[in-house]
């Protein structure tokens, strides 16, 4: 790319100016509002001390192309082999590109006459001032046909695999509701869970901000201390929760921890001989409602001094889940009970086979009950064989969207795996863990650091769900 370095000693902005006037802006570029960092939008390629060039795009025999200083955070555009008249601009997002209103045709700008490339100036890809997570892409217009790169940013709070795709889950972290996907609620518990996850593992604590953040904008949601009519819903949080605690030591998140436990004990009832319902207006007793409660009054006794409620409530849970019935054959978790109190058949999603493994783990370190880690040990070698499909783990009819609930299940389920490998001496899951990792990471996964539903590579939009999961995955593989 020398010829856009070709004159030093001049700003875009003067050569620009030089050969085609002021009208060089477009109106939707010349009434952005500047992002500041440790520089300012519109800066001179010329002082960037890098160009690394992630991503390109071909544009009526042209080629578009986005350039990166990823030292200071900074990108810009080109198109070359060009004609004059030709125009080149950024688009930036603070959504994973799904908008990009506020940031439309930056630094918009022509090929001069005689000319055959140009390029804009460089433009923030965050907004540290307002927590905006940033991408852009390279665009132009020539020979009336439109054409733009993909999306990608720096490697700023992205320098490896694992934090690139936390930051790619940020892309989804709404700054109003202060939820992941703007309304996600017991998946926003998990990506959250998974986000902190990252920050303990790799030690990149960028993004901590979002407990606080979520804890204060939704303690009063819903039936407040995030506890509302389903049981799991509730339990989920719980967890978030005591691994904020972990995280910073601040007792009003045991607390809520404790609340959500608590709601849950309140739903425990006779039906099925015990067991925490599903949710409030029936009876109905599955398997994941009852493995988070196992988990979380586990969790609980385990940071509370001198507990024994919270334990008694674990030993419980597990006595009367293991007796259930839920455990089929197999080794396999199906999702609940019948009316009539048996194994309903339902399928053996990946979560189940996965929570109960973080389940037995809280609840030996309890006990130091050896045969709780041997019965974990029976049922993941179970699912790590069941689920696995040409090399990756599958959600049993796993389908091709990453929105709803069943994609945050695969991360539920390889983060109770990696809770467990890492309890046990030998860890017998890393090579399967660092498989799947591997495998996502070279199929299933764009220019933007995003995962789709399909770790093995396939069809599917990135969005939230799946990158959580994805998430989960390489913070479980190390």
């Amino acid at each position: 790319m020398k010829p856009h370095r070709l004159v030093l000693g001049l700003s875009l902005t003067a050569l620009t100016t030089l050969f085609l006037g002021t009208a060089a802006q477009s109106p939707a570029s010349a009434t952005a509002a500047a992002v500041c960092n440790k520089y300012c939008d519109a800066r001179d390629p010329a002082l960037s001390p890098q160009d690394r060039q992630p991503v390109t795009a071909a544009l009526s025999g042209r080629s578009l192309v986005l350039h990166f200083d990823d030292a200071d955070a900074m990108g810009w555009a080109s198109i070359d082999n060009g004609a004059a008249g030709d125009e080149v601009w950024l688009d930036r997002s603070f959504d994973g590109g799904r908008s990009w209103a506020a940031g439309s045709k930056l630094g918009d700008t022509a090929v001069p006459s005689g000319g055959r490339g140009w390029r804009t100036l460089m433009y923030n890809v965050d907004d540290w001032s307002t927590q905006g997570v940033g991408a852009l892409r390279a665009c132009g217009q020539a020979a009336g046909a439109i054409a733009c790169t993909p999306w990608a940013r720096t490697t700023w709070n992205a320098g490896d695999r694992r934090t690139a795709a936390a930051t790619a889950l940020m892309m989804s972290y709404d700054r109003t509701t202060k939820l992941f996907g703007g309304n996600g609620w017991w998946t926003a518990a998990n990506a959250l869970t998974a986000i902190i996850d990252n920050a303990r593992i790799t030690g990149m604590g960028s993004y901590t901000y979002t407990v606080a953040q979520t804890y204060d904008r939704n303690i009063g949601a819903q039936g407040g201390q995030f506890r509302n009519g389903y049981l799991d819903d509730t339990g989920w949080w719980g967890l978030a929760w005591v691994a904020a605690y972990d995280m910073t030591g601040d007792s009003r998140y045991l607390n809520t921890a404790r609340a959500d436990a608590d709601h849950m004990y309140a739903n425990w009832n006779g039906t099925c001989g015990g067991g925490v319902r599903w949710n409030t207006s029936g009876n109905y007793k599955n398997a994941i409602t009852n493995e988070l409660y196992l988990q979380l009054t586990a969790a609980l006794h385990n940071r509370i001094p001198g507990d024994t409620t919270y334990l008694n409530r674990a030993r419980s849970e597990w006595s009367w889940f293991r007796n259930s019935g839920m455990i089929n054959g197999n080794n396999m978790i199906n999702d609940g009970l019948s009316d009539a109190c048996v194994n309903n058949g339902q399928p053996t999603w990946t979560y189940n086979q996965g929570v109960v493994l973080g389940g037995l783990t809280e609840l030996y370190r309890a006990t130091g009950d050896s045969a709780l880690l041997t019965t974990a040990r029976t049922l993941a070698d179970a699912s790590t064989v069941r689920l696995q499909t040409d090399g990756v783990l599958r959600e049993p009819n796993e389908g091709d969207s990453c929105t709803g609930d069943g994609p945050s299940f695969k991360g539920a389920y390889v983060r109770g795996l990696g809770r467990l490998n890492t309890q046990l001496g030998d860890h017998p899951y890393t090579r399967t863990l660092g498989n799947w990792a591997n495998t996502a990471y070279s199929r299933d996964r764009n220019a933007l650091d995003q995962y789709g539903p399909h770790w093995g590579g396939g069809p599917g939009a990135p969005d939230y769900g799946c990158q959580q999961s994805a998430l989960d995955l390489l913070d479980a593989a190390g």
